[in-house]
């Protein structure tokens, strides 16, 4: 068959590596092998229920067939009363076993479908925070809105759907050949049809949707980066190339959209001549065999109804097959957080102390691009450090090194003498905690958002936090106090408000290494300056390295590391930098304008 080609590749193609890996072939298996071995019961129950529905279903050819047969013998007594009851009767059970047949899929659909989701939030929250951090949140929020939504109908619809076609055509073409066997190899006429028909078009199906998939997947991320940095856009007057950007993400989008539209638009003509070819044949070669005096009319009769009852069980399976097709490509990017290994680290390296050090630190994003080099720190325990510099300059990553959420490509980072990149993630967390500008409101109340860092913090210890981040003013006039909903659908909480949340979490979680990339930077100068006022009473004693662009944070910490092309190149007390008059000093002038 000829027709469209796929869309050409493109360079500037939407999959890149740092996105989130697509699951294999095999690990989708696994995974759906899982999942039904999980609801075997529910499953099997479905097939039974759908059996008993199929066979009510053959009862009415079968006495149709019976009665033609009967009257074209000549017969005088037709017995239609009989005939009637027991066809109502089979209606009756039919279409009692049917709604159990909906209710069943349905139900199992519901319960694989919540299982999926939260097997993929909990394999995604024990990723390596690195992962996350490079994939960016495009992609990932592609897979949980967009490819769950498709899966959706999927695992409601599809799969319960797909198992009941599979068992009534298999049962319809079971009693085709318990009730006319000289007809049922008519029906094999249209079987290399259909065969070429489906290979052709499932050949190409799966790359044609995962491209799909992927393509949307660009769209969203363009988009979000877009909106997520609108002022940054602006101020560097980058509009004109983002509306580029998601034009050509949408033209590659659409074109594989055009392409897996123009895959169905062949397939379905060829399963209608299908349909016609099983019917055809079945008419024509039992028509043949009545002449011949091989079979009955009556069994003409029946295995002609049969043939016509396939056409919904065939039509049923190649519908949800090709719905499929979609979901198992979203079931693909969801199951592919599994292909991650969790970074589970060395169980038995514990930090021994609390001083944090780096050696001759290299680490960069791509592969021959060092974004930091050479970086040697020391902090020790109880110390302020402040990382300043131009924006840039590597203070952010240089950060996330020392919160163990990148490994570095050479040299080490370590905690107590314990390697941070060695040590499970858990560890790692339990003793230092990054807080940067992205802070999250999660639905539900005001008290569940502050748990999150401390599950059984009471409430007194709630209000505490609350009022170490200057934020209990404003909560104590909420009308429920700790029981208000935020989030979406509930109270919209302020970008400082947010920030003041997660800081208040940061107290409660109570680590003694901290890292603040410009953890403030929502709230105003004048609040921001209160605010770390009131942090430092309550960080006092623990190790904080804050990364500043104001330079009042940089003034009152102990050290100051001063960041510029990927490399410290001064470091030392306020007073000692100014007095030195190097960069750090002209950053100060400069700030005081």
């Amino acid at each position: 068959m000829i027709g469209v080609a796929p869309p050409a590749y493109d360079p500037a193609a939407p999959t890149t590596a740092n996105t989130l890996p697509v699951g294999a072939p095999s690990t989708v298996r696994a995974y759906v092998r899982e999942l039904l071995q999980r609801h075997r019961r529910a499953f099997v129950l479905l097939v039974a229920v759908n059996t008993a529905a199929t066979v009510a279903s053959m009862v009415g050819p079968w006495l149709l067939g019976d009665l033609v047969e009967r009257v074209s013998d000549g017969a005088h007594e037709l017995h239609l009363g009989f005939t009637v009851t027991v066809f109502v009767l089979a209606l009756v059970v039919q279409a009692a076993f049917v709604r159990q047949v909906r209710l069943r899929g349905a139900m199992l659909g519901e319960r694989m479908l919540a299982d999926l989701r939260e097997d993929f939030l909990v394999r995604s929250v024990r990723l390596p925070p690195g992962v996350l951090e490079r994939a960016g949140t495009g992609d990932l929020l592609s897979r949980i809105t967009t490819d769950i939504d498709r899966l959706a109908n999927a695992m409601r619809e599809a799969v319960p759907q797909l198992t009941i076609g599979v068992m009534w055509a298999g049962l319809l073409l079971g009693g085709l050949v318990v009730m006319a066997p000289p007809l049922a190899p008519a029906v094999l006429v249209a079987v290399p049809l259909l065969v070429a028909g489906c290979r052709w078009y499932f050949k190409r199906a799966g790359a044609g949707y995962r491209s799909e998939a992927a393509g949307y997947a660009a769209v969203a991320a363009a988009l979000a980066e877009t909106v997520d940095a609108g002022r940054t856009v602006e101020a560097h007057r980058l509009g004109d190339r983002r509306v580029e950007l998601s034009e050509l993400r949408i033209r590659q989008w659409t074109a594989w959209e055009r392409y897996t539209l123009w895959l169905r638009s062949v397939l379905f003509p060829v399963i209608n001549v299908v349909h016609v070819t099983v019917l055809g044949s079945v008419l024509m070669l039992g028509g043949v065999f009545v002449l011949q005096g091989w079979i009955g009319v009556g069994q003409l009769t029946t295995g002609a109804l049969l043939a016509q009852m396939l056409v919904d069980p065939v039509n049923l399976i190649l519908r949800w097959y090709d719905e499929l097709q979609v979901a198992q490509v979203s079931l693909a990017r969801l199951v592919g957080v599994r292909d991650i290994e969790p970074d589970a680290g060395d169980a038995t390296l514990t930090p021994e102390g609390r001083e944090v050090l780096a050696e001759r630190v290299h680490f960069g994003y791509r592969e021959g691009v060092d974004v930091l080099r050479k970086v040697s720190l020391e902090v020790a325990p109880g110390t302020r450090l402040a990382l300043v510099g131009p924006s840039g300059a590597g203070k952010s990553t240089l950060g996330r090194l020392l919160a163990g959420i990148y490994a570095p490509r050479a040299g080490r980072v370590a905690l107590g003498g314990a390697e941070l990149s060695r040590m499970p993630a858990e560890r790692v967390r339990s003793h230092v905690a990054l807080v940067n500008q992205e802070h999250h409101v999660f639905v539900g109340s005001l008290r569940d958002n502050l748990r999150l860092a401390c599950g059984d913090a009471e409430d007194a210890e709630l209000w505490a936090a609350l009022g170490a981040v200057d934020a209990d003013e404003w909560a104590r006039v909420l009308d429920d106090g700790l029981d208000t909903d935020v989030g979406s659908g509930g109270l919209a909480l302020t970008p400082a408000q947010a920030q003041q949340i997660a800081l208040a979490r940061l107290v409660l979680a109570d680590p003694h290494t901290l890292v603040l990339d410009e953890a403030t930077s929502l709230l105003d100068p004048r609040a921001a300056r209160h605010l770390e006022r009131s942090l430092a009473r309550v960080l006092d004693g623990r190790t904080v390295v804050a990364i500043a662009h104001r330079l009042h944070t940089a003034h009152d910490a102990d050290v100051i590391a001063v960041v510029e092309n990927g490399r410290i190149t001064e470091l030392g007390s306020h007073d000692d930098l100014v007095a030195a008059d190097g960069a750090y000093a002209a950053l100060w002038r400069s700030w005081h304008g």
